[in-house]
This record gives C-alpha cells, sequence and structure tokens, in this order.
C-alpha cells in the first residue's frame, strides 16, 4: 500500500543550567529559553529565570490564566523505573505524558505517547528491558501558572509538543495539556470572528451608500469573510499534503515505523477511497504497551479507532477544533468532495492555524482597508 506523510517537526529543548532552591530538594534542569522546572510537589531551581508573569489586572475579559484551568496533577517516576512499568502507570492515571527524576530526586526528562511510539517500538526496543532515561526528552520547558492559558497555547504551538509542565511558588504543580488550552484558542477565534463580521457589515455598509466612489473591488469583502470568519481546512491542506496509510492486518511495529519515518503521530487505516480506522501514538501507550500485548504481534485492526470522525476540506478550522475539542481526541482525518482521504490533521497543526490567523488578520485588515477603502478611515461607521 502507497504511503505519504507531511513531516511534524520535532520537539527541542536546550539552555543553561539553573541553580537549586534553598527549601526542600530543589529539581534544576536545563531549558531552551530562560525558565526551569520542577517534579510534582518539588522546588523548581529558577534562579535568573524569565517566565512572562501577566498582570491580572490587565486581563481581558474572558481571558483566563493556566491557574484556572482544569489542571492535571504532574505524574513522576524515577528515570531508572521501565518503559513497560511507565505505561501502565500512565494507562492508570489516564495521562499521555511522565515527569522523571534521576537518583537525587532531581527532575530529569519527560517522556509522553509520542516517544513511546517512535522511539520505543518503531526501534525495536523491549519496553520490559528498557528504562525511561533511554527515550526520555531532556530539559522540557515549562510556564508559570499565572501565565495567559492563550501564551501557554503560542508556546506549545511554537515548539511543536503537547504537554507543559506547570510551576508556582518554585514548585511543578501540575501537567498542562493542549486540550485544556483549546476552548481558550476557540474563544480568540470567535471574537476575531464577530470583529471581523462587524468590519465587513461596515465596509458593505459604506459600499452600499457610497457606491463607485470606493475604489476597492467587491471582491474584497469576500476574501474578507472567508480569511477573517471562515477560513476552511482547505487554506491548510494543500496538494502537497499527504497522509500516513496501513492496512489493518499490518503489525503495531510497522505503524509506528511509518509514524517515526514521516514523523507523524498517527496512521490512517484506509476501506476503499474512505477511512476505515486511525491508530494514533497514543493508542500504542495505551491500548498496546500498556495492556502488555506485542507490537510485533497485534494487528492495527485490533487497537485502531474505528470509523473516526473525519471532517472535509469545507470544514472550517474553527469547526474542526470544536469538532475536536468537543469528541476530545488530537486528530482529525480529512476529505475532500468525493470522499478521498486527503489528509490527517493534528491539535498542532490546526491551533496554529488558528492563532496565526487571530494575530495576523488584524495587520492583514489594516494595510488592505487603509489601501482600498480610504474612506473608512475619513468618515465614522
Amino acid at each position: 500500500m502507497s504511503t505519504h506523510a507531511a513531516p511534524l517537526p520535532r520537539r527541542s529543548g536546550l539552555a543553561s543550567r539553573r541553580a537549586p532552591a534553598a527549601v526542600k530538594k530543589p529539581v534544576p534542569f536545563e531549558n531552551d529559553s530562560t525558565t526551569s522546572a520542577a517534579a510534582a510537589d518539588t522546588p523548581v531551581a529558577a534562579a535568573n529565570g524569565n517566565a512572562s508573569k501577566p498582570n491580572s489586572a490587565s486581563l481581558a475579559p474572558g481571558e483566563r490564566t493556566v491557574k484556572k484551568l482544569r489542571l492535571s496533577k504532574a505524574l513522576t517516576i524515577p528515570e531508572g523505573t521501565t518503559v513497560s512499568d511507565a505505561c501502565r502507570r500512565m494507562g492508570a492515571r489516564r495521562v499521555d505524558s511522565v515527569l522523571l527524576t534521576d537518583a537525587n530526586g532531581l527532575l530529569s526528562g519527560i517522556v509522553t505517547d509520542k516517544d513511546i511510539a517512535t522511539r520505543v517500538i518503531a526501534e525495536g526496543l523491549r519496553p520490559q528491558q528498557t528504562p525511561a532515561s533511554k527515550i526520555m526528552t531532556r530539559n522540557p520547558n515549562f510556564v508559570m501558572s499565572d501565565t495567559l492559558a492563550i501564551e501557554a497555547l503560542q508556546k506549545m504551538v511554537q515548539g511543536k509538543f503537547r504537554h507543559l509542565p506547570v510551576v508556582e511558588n518554585g514548585e511543578v504543580i501540575a501537567m498542562l495539556d493542549i486540550t485544556k488550552c483549546m476552548y481558550d484558542a476557540i474563544s480568540k477565534m470567535e471574537k476575531a470572528a464577530e470583529q471581523g463580521s462587524a468590519i465587513a457589515a461596515a465596509v458593505e455598509g459604506v459600499e452600499r451608500q457610497w457606491g463607485n466612489n470606493l475604489s476597492a473591488p467587491y471582491a474584497f469583502i469576500e476574501t474578507l469573510r472567508e480569511r477573517m470568519f471562515k477560513p476552511t481546512l482547505s487554506t491548510i491542506v494543500t496538494e502537497h499534503s499527504k497522509v500516513v496509510l496501513v492496512s489493518p492486518s499490518d503489525p503495531v511495529s510497522v505503524a509506528t515505523k511509518k509514524m517515526r519515518e514521516f514523523r507523524v503521530n498517527s496512521v490512517i487505516i484506509p476501506t476503499g477511497s474512505g477511512v476505515h480506522g486511525i491508530l494514533t501514538s497514543k493508542d500504542v501507550l495505551m491500548r498496546v504497551v500498556a495492556q502488555n500485548l506485542s507490537p510485533e504481534l497485534t494487528p492495527v485492526e485490533k487497537v485502531m479507532t474505528l470509523n473516526p470522525e473525519c471532517a472535509t476540506l469545507d470544514t472550517t478550522i474553527l469547526d474542526a477544533l470544536h469538532i475536536m475539542h468537543d469528541g476530545k481526541f488530537l486528530h482529525v482525518p480529512v476529505l475532500d468532495s468525493d470522499g478521498h482521504i486527503v489528509a490527517c490533521l493534528d491539535v498542532l497543526q490546526l491551533t496554529h492555524a488558528a492563532i496565526s490567523m487571530v494575530f495576523n488578520m488584524p495587520l492583514y485588515l489594516q494595510l488592505h482597508i487603509e489601501k482600498d477603502f480610504p474612506l473608512l478611515f475619513e468618515h465614522e461607521i
């Protein structure tokens, strides 16, 4: 079966080591920016740290800080724990990430479902014999508890990761998952759409009032509509977008090798031209390794999600985010008008598109309206 894919960048993190705190056991570690984090209920070594701390008095109505989200306590284990045991503990807690500490109780890294799929199963390592430290990502980023949720979301999108430890008063108090921030991304997008609708209505009103005196073509208003309030998945999925396919009878180990090769977190199991099922890295963690099944002997069809909810190229980015948020999943297959699978978008891709639209459209509007509708700046609308 043919295999295609749209590669996703890997997570990275490098920076200077922080000095330990003076109380309890410090958990210093390196970071790629200006801050450091700690294991749950352990102080953070954050000397010279520089995490953003928004002024609560300046918060816009409806904006929330990370602390206001429904956070989950971080699961922490010794780095010598085997991957098999780590997965069982993650499965028991229904979480897809875990923080690791070294022999001195210092934070040493993080392991996620993607690490399990692409660094363990895809590499042919034995979960029962492999220490979690061998496949962990060292020096994870973190956010302060008073960071705005939308800022934490931007940090995850920019860094291409879905998990962030949350720090308060020098201690890690929780693990933030990107799904906790999706509501804020949706709210931002809906507000932007409302503002765009008002602008478009005003533009149309002025055009009707002054007719041909306006220099801009009517097409601009339609462009404004589509790009500001109704951008669809067709703006993300291009002719170069690809999707990774596997057969139902393929073993899970083959699926993870394709995830690693094409740097994705999911594979699609097709049926005819449609979608029969989907297998994600979280499925590999929860349904295979945590259940002590053999990746080499377990067929994909046994652990895949059957008949996943799909979107189309005409689905708006906002609606796609709603589908993911309401369905509590992180990947959505995309079909064209003929029902053929053309892409499988993950939460990071959709959130990046949403954030880009929200923060870039004001400049787009300003440049085009000032150029094409100069009368709007001479008359009150």
